[in-house]
C-alpha cells in the first residue's frame, strides 16, 4: 500500500514538473504556419471539447498531458469528450439522445465504422457534417495522444526541422523540459524575425473583451448617466483598442483581418462605430453614436461567447484570397456596407420599440427617419462598390464576372432590396409609418447573404468562407426579428397621415 502511494506521489510530482505553463511561449509548426504553443493548445482544446479550456485547467497543461502521457508516464487523461449532437449521429453511435458528449477514446475505437458510416453518404447532408466533423476531431485527438500534434524545431545549423514531440530527442521529463528550452533558444536565434513571441502577447491581452467592457462603459454613460463627453472619449478609446486589434492581426497573418467569419464580425463592428462617429460629428447628434455603440457591442458579444460558431483563429489564405488588393477593397466594402446597414437596423427598432411604449409623435419619427436614411445611403453606395468589385475580381480569378453563385446572388438581392427601400422613401411611395418597419426587417436579407449562405446553404465558390454551428443562432434571430417586427408594427397607426407629413 505504501509502495502504490509512493507510486502515485512520484507520478503526480514527474507530471506536475514536466507539463508547467513554461511552454506557453514555445515556438511549435501547426495549420500551416508557426504559433506559440498557447495558442495552438486552447485552439485544440476548444475544437476537440467546444469550451476554452477542459475542466478549467491551463489549456497547455492539457495539451501536455495529453502528448506527453505515453512517453513519459504521465497519467493519461480519459475523460475527454466530444461534442455529438446531431440526432442521427448519436443512434449511429447508439448514445443516449439526451446526451450531447461521448468518450474520445469511444469515438477513436469507432474510426474505421465512421468512415464507412460517411462514405455511405452521397448527399452533403448535416449528418454527413457532422460525421465528419467528429471524425475530423477523433483524429486530431488520437495524433495528440500519439505525441505527433506537438511539433517542435530542431536546429542544425540554422536549417530547421520540425520533429513530433513522440520522437525528439528527450529521455526523460528534465531532458525534456532542458531540450525544449535549448530548441527554443536556437529557434530563436535562427529565425529572430518570428512572430511567436508577439502572438502569444497579443493572445493574453484578450483585445476583444477589452473592448467590449469598454464599450458597454460608453454606451451606460450615454445612456444611464447623459455624459456625452465621457461617452465619446470612452468610444474613441474603443476605436484605439479595436484599431490595435485588426493591427495585430492584419501583422500575425500579413493580410486585411476579413477572411473569416469572427473576422467579418470584427470589422463590421469596428467599421459601424467609425462610419457612426463620422455621421454623428458631421450631422451633430448623439443618435449616431448610440446606434454605432450598441451595434459595436452585439458584434463584440458575438466574438467572445459564440467560439462554437466563429474561431479567432489565425489560418492561411486559399489561393483566390491571396491577391491583397482585392481582399483590401472587395470584401473591406461589403463588410462596411453590412456595417452601415446594421446601424439603420438598430435605429429602426430602436424606434420601433419607443414607438410601442408610446414616446415617439409624428416629428420624432420623421426625425429619426431621416438618421435611418442616412445611414442606408452610406451602406447601400459600399454595397453597390462591393458588388461592382466583386465582378472585377471574379473575372480576374475565375474568368466570368457574373456566375450566380449563392454569395453573388445574395448580394445582389439585398443591394436590390435596399435600393428599392431608398427609391421609395425619396419617392414618398413608402411613408415613414412602412420604412421604418421594412428598415428593420430588411436587414434580414443582409444576415442571409452574411451568414446564411456560409452555414446554411455552404455550396459555390465562396466555399472558403463556409463554417458551421450557426444554423440555430440564423433562425433564432430570424424568429425574434419577426415576432419584434409584428408586435411592435400595430403602434404605427396605418390610417393615419400624421407620420407621413
Amino acid at each position: 500500500m505504501i509502495k502504490i502511494l509512493a507510486l502515485l506521489l512520484v507520478s503526480a510530482t514527474l507530471q506536475a514538473e514536466v507539463c508547467v505553463s513554461d511552454f506557453s511561449s514555445m515556438a511549435i509548426q501547426q495549420g500551416g504556419r508557426v504559433k506559440p504553443l498557447y495558442v495552438h493548445a486552447r485552439e485544440t482544446i476548444k475544437h476537440l471539447t467546444g469550451k476554452s479550456s477542459f475542466n478549467g485547467e491551463d489549456p497547455v497543461i492539457t495539451y501536455c498531458k495529453l502528448s506527453l502521457a505515453p512517453r513519459y508516464g504521465i497519467k493519461k487523461i480519459t475523460d475527454i469528450e466530444l461534442p455529438a449532437e446531431h440526432v442521427d449521429l448519436k443512434k449511429f453511435l447508439e448514445m443516449d439522445l439526451e446526451k450531447s458528449r461521448i468518450l474520445a477514446d469511444d469515438v477513436v475505437a469507432m474510426k474505421s465504422e465512421l468512415r464507412v458510416e460517411i462514405m455511405k453518404q452521397k448527399d452533403e447532408s448535416s449528418y454527413k457534417k457532422s460525421l465528419t466533423r467528429l471524425f475530423s476531431r477523433a483524429h486530431l485527438y488520437e495524433e495528440l495522444t500519439l505525441g505527433k500534434n506537438w511539433l517542435v524545431p530542431m536546429v542544425m545549423d540554422k536549417a530547421i526541422n520540425w520533429v513530433p514531440i513522440a520522437t525528439a530527442p528527450f529521455e526523460s521529463g528534465d531532458q525534456l523540459k532542458s531540450g525544449l528550452e535549448r530548441a527554443g533558444e536556437s529557434y530563436d536565434i535562427a529565425k529572430p524575425d518570428s512572430k511567436h513571441k508577439f502572438e502569444l502577447t497579443y493572445a493574453k491581452m484578450k483585445l476583444p473583451y477589452v473592448s467590449m467592457l469598454v464599450a458597454l462603459l460608453a454606451l451606460a454613460a450615454l445612456t444611464l448617466f447623459k455624459k456625452f463627453n465621457l461617452a465619446l472619449g470612452l468610444s474613441a478609446l474603443t476605436m484605439l483598442i479595436q484599431t490595435g486589434l485588426i493591427i495585430s492581426r492584419i501583422y500575425l497573418s500579413g493580410r486585411a483581418p476579413i477572411t473569416n467569419m469572427y473576422e467579418t464580425v470584427l470589422f463590421s463592428g469596428y467599421g459601424a462605430l467609425l462610419i457612426a462617429l463620422i455621421l454623428g460629428h458631421f450631422k451633430k447628434d448623439k443618435t449616431f453614436v448610440f446606434v454605432g455603440l450598441a451595434y459595436n457591442i452585439l458584434s463584440l458579444f458575438m466574438m467572445n461567447f459564440s467560439v462554437g460558431m466563429l474561431s479567432d483563429s489565425i489560418s492561411p489564405l486559399v489561393p483566390v484570397l491571396r491577391d491583397n488588393f482585392w481582399l483590401s477593397t472587395h470584401v473591406t466594402m461589403i463588410i462596411l456596407s453590412y456595417g452601415a446597414l446594421a446601424l439603420s437596423w438598430v435605429l429602426a427598432n430602436t424606434v420601433l420599440f419607443k414607438k410601442k411604449l408610446g414616446k415617439l409623435d409624428a416629428q420624432d419619427e420623421r426625425y429619426y427617419a431621416d438618421h435611418i436614411y442616412s445611414c442606408l445611403k452610406v451602406g447601400t453606395v459600399l454595397l453597390a462598390g462591393g458588388v461592382l468589385l466583386g465582378g472585377v475580381w471574379a473575372d480576374y480569378s475565375w474568368g466570368r464576372f457574373w456566375g450566380w453563385d449563392p454569395k453573388e446572388t445574395w448580394s445582389l438581392i439585398v443591394l436590390c432590396l435596399y435600393m428599392a427601400i431608398l427609391h421609395g422613401r425619396y419617392t414618398a411611395w413608402i411613408p415613414n409609418k412602412r420604412f421604418i418597419p421594412l428598415v428593420a426587417l430588411a436587414f434580414m436579407s443582409v444576415m442571409m447573404a452574411w451568414f446564411g449562405v456560409n452555414y446554411i446553404l455552404a455550396t459555390g465558390l465562396h466555399s472558403y468562407g463556409f463554417s458551421e454551428g450557426g444554423a440555430i443562432f440564423l433562425g433564432s434571430f430570424f424568429a425574434i426579428q419577426i415576432t419584434f417586427s409584428l408586435l411592435t408594427w400595430t403602434s404605427f397607426d396605418l390610417t393615419s397621415k400624421k407620420a407621413e407629413a
